[in-house]
């Protein structure tokens, strides 16, 4: 359980925190403040995150981020100067840079390069799928932390390796530290005991020095630097969050007991239970289940779904169309059209691995159908319709797996995250699971993270459920009843 900072005052007047939540496409910084035993929010700041290529690469523009999040920090203390307590920041997972002196060496991937499959090849050289699978419990993604180290050309003469939001808490504050929930997810960290496995690090060429301290979520790693200070305004203090988004996500997760599977949707959708024991049954490791670290030392026991990523991408390339007919004006406008389509006769398989890189994902599906001897979705009402429906029975099907295999049972699923504003994804949801959904909050990832710093400001007291129940009273889901197909 965390307690207060040591060290820390808290303000005679309105005692507030600051969220980053930095999602794959976007990022916001975020104010919660608590009072009466609720919780208010206040969005301060809203960026792009976009991708840069060069060099024949895919990469995150991590100094403009760093950039944004300074301006959003000193637009946070304008808007509420003297009474933010702490700042937490979240991030995607298994990215990351490595740093030599201090210094960064060179701009860090983007874990949808192309670059990674050379590195599962090199890691299955040491490795069989099986016996990884034992060692640290992960899903086999193709970009997870350990085979991107495997291809990585600053290995030689990297000294430390942070993660995203490890990184970027460094270069606030100076702390070298990697946060437990977001380390779960390289592949390097044993999810029996929280802890690197340097065994593991070594039999695959790593040096142990380069995976830092770990801490938990809740603790205090310093204050901002004077540079960071001076833009800011003032020297506000850091503590770690549940720094993996999804971990956050979960967190905000509003029910009070443990028969709930959730999903966190959003650029992924992330479908699972959480667990007090990791699973690593074979039956998990053939299913692709992943055991990550959640807060307050639990297990995110869940499979990785493609999400909205589907849509948001085809999105982007009806909107490059030339021919105007073919573009969509807005996404509410879509969806409409696609409520009034029948759903596809079959579905596609959401988890192809040709719908991972960027470009014409609906030309992808098209040929996925024309593969299958199937008839392809034509407009972009069908298409819609069909990645919907197709995610829907994606994560009905992994709902029902987890259950299966962990042995845990399920009264409920909650959606949580931006895709619990797509009221066609939810009830199809239901439909195709035969449980009552309940959506919202949509920003699950914000309030997680605000709520950990509150607990750890002494805000905000109790366990996991006092927080959760704290999240039902301020955020009222809806609920999608299942209908019979």
């Amino acid at each position: 359980m965390t307690s207060t900072s040591p060290g820390r005052a808290l303000p005679q007047g309105p005692a507030t925190v600051a969220a980053v939540d930095l999602g794959a496409t976007s990022g916001r910084v975020i104010l919660g403040s608590f009072a009466d035993g609720g919780l208010q929010m206040r969005h301060v700041a809203r960026f792009p995150n976009d991708p840069v290529s060069f060099g024949g690469g895919l990469h995150w523009n991590v100094v403009e981020l760093y950039r944004q999040i300074l301006s959003g920090l000193a637009a946070a203390e304008r808007q509420a100067p003297g009474e933010i307590v702490s700042v937490g920041i979240d991030s995607w997972a298994v990215d990351y840079g490595l740093l030599r002196g201090g210094e960064l060496l060179g701009v860090p991937f983007h874990y949808r390069d192309a670059r990674t499959a050379a590195g599962v090849d090199t890691v299955h050289e040491r490795f069989g799928a099986a016996e990884l699978y034992r060692r640290n419990g992960l899903q086999h993604l193709p970009f997870n932390t350990v085979f991107q180290l495997a291809c990585e050309g600053f290995l030689d003469v990297a000294e430390t390796m942070l993660l995203i939001p490890d990184l970027l808490t460094y270069w606030l504050t100076g702390a070298v530290v990697a946060e437990r929930t977001n380390a779960s997810t390289t592949g390097l960290l044993d999810p029996r005991t929280g802890r690197w496995d340097l065994a593991l690090a070594r039999e695959l060429g790593l040096s142990s020095s380069l995976l830092p301290r770990l801490v938990d979520a809740g603790t205090d790693v310093g204050s901002l630097g004077p540079e960071a200070a001076g833009v800011v305004g003032r020297a506000l203090p850091v503590v770690t969050v549940g720094s993996h988004d999804t971990a956050s996500a979960v967190v905000a997760v509003p029910n009070t007991g443990r028969d709930f599977a959730y999903i966190s949707c959003g650029t992924w959708g992330l479908v699972g239970l959480e667990l007090d024991e990791p699973v690593f049954s074979d039956a998990a490791r053939e299913a692709n289940f992943t055991n990550e670290g959640g807060v307050d030392g639990r297990i995110r026991f869940l499979h990785n779904v493609m999400g909205l990523w589907l849509l948001s991408e085809s999105v982007r390339s009806w909107d490059r169309a030339a021919n105007s007919s073919q573009r969509s004006s807005t996404l509410e406008q879509l969806l409409a059209e696609a409520s009034s389509v029948p759903p596809p006769a079959e579905i596609f398989d959401v988890d192809d691995p040709r719908f991972m890189a960027p470009g014409d994902i609906p030309a992808r599906i098209a040929g996925w159908y024309t593969e299958h001897g199937l008839p392809a979705p034509r407009t972009p009402a069908e298409f819609t319709r069909a990645i919907i429906e197709s995610l829907a029975q994606a994560f009905a099907d992994t709902v029902l797996a987890a259950v299966k295999i962990a042995g845990h049972p399920v009264e409920v699923i909650h959606f949580v995250g931006g895709g619990a504003q797509n009221r066609l994804l939810c009830q199809a949801t239901a439909d195709r699971g035969g449980l009552p959904v309940l959506a919202g909050p949509v920003e699950a990832t914000a309030v997680g993270n605000i709520l950990v710093q509150g607990r750890t400001a002494g805000l905000v007291e109790g366990d996991l459920a006092s927080m959760r129940d704290l999240v039902a009273r301020a955020f009222t889901p809806d609920r999608y009843e299942p209908r019979t197909q």
